[in-house]
């Protein structure tokens, strides 16, 4: 009995690990591919760039243009996503007033 009881467990136990390895199908939503399509889209259609760019309207960096205008620009290496500087660092902090 004991023997038949052993079995049974191990094969509920199998069928159970069987079942916990399959992953469900995912389904994409239509909604955000249609989103996302009419945002890009009249972004890159508006405004010509002057120097080459690519498909998704970033500077292409093969251009000696490019690499040039980049190279002109200040580093900004510390700002938070909204652009600001980022205060933690001690090149954006305002020099406290002796008094």
């Amino acid at each position: 009995m004991k023997k038949l009881l052993l079995i049974a467990s191990l094969m509920l136990s199998f069928a159970g690990i069987g079942f916990a390895q399959t992953a469900p199908a995912k389904t994409a939503p239509k909604k955000e591919k249609a989103a996302k399509a009419a945002t890009t889209t009249p972004a890159a259609t508006a405004t010509p760039a002057a120097t080459p760019t690519k498909k998704d309207g970033t500077p292409d960096m093969r251009y000696k243009t490019n690499k040039d205008a980049k190279a002109a620009t200040p580093a900004t290496t510390h700002v938070k996503k909204d652009g600001t500087p980022d205060k933690r660092f001690k090149e954006n902090k305002t020099p406290a007033k002796k008094s």
